[in-house]
């Protein structure tokens, strides 16, 4: 189901952030494919050999302030708005740092803690805070990929207290970014997108657990991220939905 804007709009502009993942890769293809104008922003310009031609790639080495600031302001220097964002950066696990979620109090610790935040909450916050200069006023939609995990009323099961805390924090700072998105850009959405578990890097540990028809391609979650920020309701300014358009509770 195509994405439907505005009739003045000629071309469709979208920023994919976090384009070398599986899941950032694959959405660079479906929005081109269905004639979008895509920006793809990598730490190292990454650009797949199965993307539509047209893609444009470009490297962002460190995603701090001053960074994301500057890539912004060239945007809106060039006269250039976008129609979509779309954030994909997160960590759950990295073997180099020994970063693993915890399953108990004690392997809490201040390292894992900072980093948890600084990728899942912090960089997202970041892009929230400078790409409500470049989103297109008359239909602007930024998605920030999150997690079911960061629901705090959902939260039975306990554990994993660096992943749920920052994404649970992420959550809050995409609803209340949206308040302000909709007093300064009448018509704009921010979405926190649970996309199940997809078959990338970031869940391979965790896989083992997971129903083969309930573990997504990337390809897949392209897809369901597509048509579900297509069809919400734009009278609301934020959602948080899953994989399957359903609402999750907060």
């Amino acid at each position: 189901m195509p994405v439907v804007y505005p009739e003045n709009l000629m071309t469709n502009n979208t920023l994919i952030v976090g384009a070398s993942g599986g899941i950032g890769s694959a959405l660079v293809s479906q929005y081109a494919n269905e004639g979008d104008s895509v920006i793809a922003l990598s730490r190292r310009g990454f650009h797949a050999d199965n993307w539509p031609e047209g893609v444009q790639s470009i490297s962002m080495e460190e995603h701090t302030d001053s960074a994301i600031k500057a890539f912004c302001e060239t945007l809106k220097n060039e006269g250039k708005k976008l129609n979509t964002a779309i954030i994909t950066t997160g960590v759950l696990h990295n073997e180099t740092l020994g970063l693993m979620p915890e399953k108990r109090l004690e392997d809490m610790s201040e390292q894992a803690l900072s980093t948890y935040f600084a990728v899942n909450s912090i960089i997202p916050a970041l892009w929230l805070k400078h790409l409500v200069k470049v989103m297109d006023p008359q239909h602007a939609t930024v998605v920030c990929v999150s997690a079911r995990v960061g629901s705090i009323s959902d939260n039975k099961l306990g554990g994993w207290y660096g992943y749920r805390a920052s994404k649970a924090a992420l959550n809050q700072l995409i609803k209340t970014a949206s308040v302000e998105y909709r007093r300064r850009l009448k018509n704009a959405v921010l979405v926190s997108y649970h996309p199940g578990t997809v078959d990338t890097t970031l869940s391979v540990p965790f896989q083992k657990n997971v129903n083969a028809k309930k573990l997504f391609t990337p390809a897949f979650t392209a897809e369901k991220l597509f048509q579900h920020s297509g069809g919400l309701d734009r009278e609301q300014a934020c959602h948080f939905i899953d994989w399957d358009g359903q609402v999750v509770t907060w």
